[in-house]
């Protein structure tokens, strides 16, 4: 896994169990789009598919990313989602006007959505902790050897072991193992963000 960092895939996706499952008769509402793609990247939707540029996702998609591949979505004309290697998404939900639902398998993701969008409530699943935003741009993924979530524009709230965390513009906040609270935030040296961004293609 990247970076060494391991996640339990059982754990995070039993929050995106019901979305996964589409209810008979009913075709998977389109939700966004690849802008691109480097090496090997998939959905494994109903159908399962490879992903190119271009290619649709649909909600209930669990989008993953190979060894040395990255991938960028456009979701609901206003949000861009840089996935890095050996990441899976899953899209549990995600409209302009209504927010939505995220959860993180494994990997890395860079959120990063446009500031004249609807500043609706956004949910990011880990492993780790919740993730909580409205309207803003932020990394979440393996870095110096901890699960870490880094502000960079907008404001971010980070949940796990049962404390919370404020994120403002500049800072971040790492989780050493499942189950742990979040450190107190902090402002990330250039070289660390510089790093964070790079793992994403961002």
């Amino acid at each position: 896994m990247t970076q060494g960092l391991t996640f339990d895939r059982r754990q995070v996706l039993l929050a995106a169990g019901a979305a996964m499952i589409p209810l008979p008769g009913m075709a998977a509402a389109d939700v966004g789009v690849v802008e691109t793609a480097q090496g090997k990247a998939w959905a494994a939707g109903q159908p399962a598919r490879d992903l190119g540029a271009a290619a649709p996702v649909f909600m209930g998609d669990e989008v993953g990313t190979g060894a040395d591949s990255r991938l960028a979505m456009l979701l609901a004309g206003t949000t861009h989602i840089l996935m890095g290697p050996e990441t899976t998404l899953v899209i549990d939900r995600y409209t302009a006007e209504a927010g939505g639902e995220l959860v993180l398998g494994q990997g890395a993701v860079l959120f990063d959505r446009d500031e004249a969008a609807p500043k609706t409530p956004v949910s990011l699943t880990t492993a780790f902790g919740l993730i909580a935003v409205r309207g803003t741009r932020f990394f979440a993924g393996p870095s110096k050897g901890k699960f870490g979530v880094f502000c960079d524009r907008g404001e971010v709230r980070l949940t796990g072991g049962g404390i919370e965390v404020v994120l403002m513009p500049g800072f971040g906040s790492d989780i050493g193992a499942v189950g742990e609270a979040p450190s107190e935030p902090a402002q990330w040296k250039q070289a660390r963000i510089d790093a964070a961004l790079a793992l994403v293609g961002g």
